[in-house]
Order: C-alpha cells, then structure tokens, then sequence
C-alpha cells in the first residue's frame, strides 16, 4: 500500500482495515492525477476519484502521502515535464500545455522555482542537482556501466510489442529506496500469489511511479504488481489495491545482471534507442516483468523483461 516513510503500518506488516480502505482509496486519488496532468485536475475532481468530500480530503490526502494535494500534484507535472523535455521532439510551449500549465511563463517560472533551473536550461543539458524542497536524490548515475551506444545496441536488442489489457492489484511502496521496503513487498505479495494458486499462473512485476533524477529519494514510490483474472472477487480483508492496465504499446528488452546492468539499460533505452526509433514515450509507467519468479526477491541477480511504454513518434512536433 502506500505509505509515508514514519508510518507505522509500512509494506511488509499487518495494516488494520480502515487503514487499508483509506489507503486504497487515495490511491484511486493518486492514479487519477497521473491519467489526468495534462487537465490541471481540481481538488474537487480529486476528491471524487477517491469517494471523499472535497470538504476535508486534503487532510486525508496529507496523512497517507506526507503531500498536501496541491503539491503533489504540481510535483508530478513538473516531473512529467522533465520526461517530455528529455525524451520528446516538443517545444517548451507544447510540453507547458500537455503538463496543465496555462503559459510557457507560468511554466518557466514553477519549473526554476521547483528545481532551481529553467526549463530551456534544462533541455540545453544542465543537470538537476536538487528539487526545491532539497532533499537528496538517488544517485542512479553511479550504476550504469561504461559501454558505447553501438556496444549496448549489440548487448541489449530492443523489441516492440504490445501488451494485451490486464487486471493487477498492487502494493504502493513510498520511500522505495530505504533498504528492504520493496523486497518486503515483494515477499507479501508473492505469499499472497501462492495462497491464491495465482503463483503459477499470473505475472509478477514492478513499476517506478518516479524518476530517480528527479524525484526526492524518500518520495520515490514504487508498485509491485500481480496480474489476477477477470473472474477473481477481491476482498477489503485483502489490503490490497486495484487498477487496470489498459492495452498499450510497450519497447521491450530482456535483461539477466545485476542492479547495474537494470539501470544502464533503461538508461540506454531512453538515451539512445528511444530517440532514435519511430517512437516517442507514452505517458504511462515503465514497467519490470520478472521472468524468473522463484527468483523475484533475489536482488544480487535480476531476469527481467524491461518495459518503455511508447506511441507512434508525432511526426508535426516543433524543436
């Protein structure tokens, strides 16, 4: 579920009912405002996605996030903009409006205000080094391996394919840096899984909510997924919460390494093989399908599949 890096009922222990239920609940909210930044959501729009009166939701919001509503969600369209920036052929303008900003101006100004530096300085190559609220960020960096673009091209072949609908239920981990958070969750949801005689049959996999370049290491919240069938009645007892993943588009690459080679080659999908294919980035999370699932809590040694979700490159965008 989601919770805040104090809270006693973190991933990984009993939560209590009512708990799970709110949390639930705001998790609706949360994945309302991503399928929705490009509108500038209202507090009101919010608050309905998580069937809370508006009157006192913002209090509620802030007791499961650590985030008041508003900051939140200013936080994840800024970030959001950092992605188009990068990844995307938009010009500052364009991104200013896909992002629910009303101007380029006001845009500019949120953006410096919030990482310290303009958005065309960004785009020119300088690096963030802190957000606004100077919290440190994940030094991700730190983990690719120097290998050449063509050496990567050769190493790691890159596939598109698309990915039929899905109904998952999931674990929302905050602060899923702090050692032993994802793994904890990990090991919950596949006790679950096998409780259920889901184990065999479903797809276990995680999805990153957050850019570590970016994001604030103790706000960077991750998913750990399970795919269930149609037929499947959950119950609140369960604690989990649920969404569907609708069908989309996704550049996969099949990797088998350690935490070093995860992080070069989602480096290299974005940095290289993105920007040089028909494709721009859908703006939906990536995702890491775990192939071998006896092995998913063993993090010296990863079997992924490596999911980029993308869309046909718009071919009447402006530099």
């Amino acid at each position: 579920m989601y919770a805040t890096a104090d809270d006693e009922f973190y991933v990984g222990t009993a939560m209590d009912k009512p708990k799970a239920i709110y949390t639930s609940r705001i998790n609706q909210a949360i994945d309302y405002v991503i399928a929705h930044l490009d509108e500038a959501p209202s507090l009101e729009d919010i608050s309905n996605a998580a069937c809370f009166s508006s009157f006192h939701f913002h209090r509620i919001f802030s007791a499961i996030t650590g985030e008041t509503v508003r900051f939140y969600t200013n936080r994840l369209r800024l970030e959001k903009s950092t992605r188009l920036i990068n990844y995307s052929a938009n010009s500052i303008t364009h991104i200013a409006h896909e992002c629910g900003f009303s101007s380029s101006s006001t845009f500019s100004r949120s953006f410096k205000q919030h990482f310290g530096i303009s958005p065309i300085e960004y785009k020119k190559g300088n690096v963030i080094k802190n957000s606004k609220i100077c919290k440190e960020l994940f030094p991700i960096d730190d983990y690719i391996i120097p290998l050449s673009a063509e050496q990567l091209r050769e190493k790691f072949p890159v596939q598109v394919k698309e990915y039929s609908k899905r109904r998952v239920v999931f674990i929302r981990v905050i602060g899923s840096y702090q050692e032993n958070r994802v793994l904890e969750a990990f090991t919950r949801m596949i006790k679950w899984a096998k409780q259920m005689n889901l184990y065999k049959t479903e797809s276990i996999f995680g999805m990153s909510l957050d850019d570590p370049k970016v994001t604030p290491r103790d706000q960077n919240s991750y998913d750990v997924c399970l795919t269930i069938p149609d037929t499947l009645k959950l119950t609140s007892e369960q604690c989990f919460s649920e969404k569907v993943m609708e069908k989309g588009l996704y550049a996969v690459c099949r990797i088998s390494g350690d935490l070093r080679v995860v992080a070069t080659v989602w480096e290299y999908m974005f940095r290289h093989w993105l920007v040089n294919s028909h494709y721009e980035p859908e703006h939906q999370h990536a995702i890491e399908i775990f192939l071998d699932k006896s092995n998913v809590t063993n993090w010296d040694h990863f079997d992924l599949e490596l999911c980029l979700p993308i869309k046909k490159l718009n071919q009447t965008s402006k530099n």
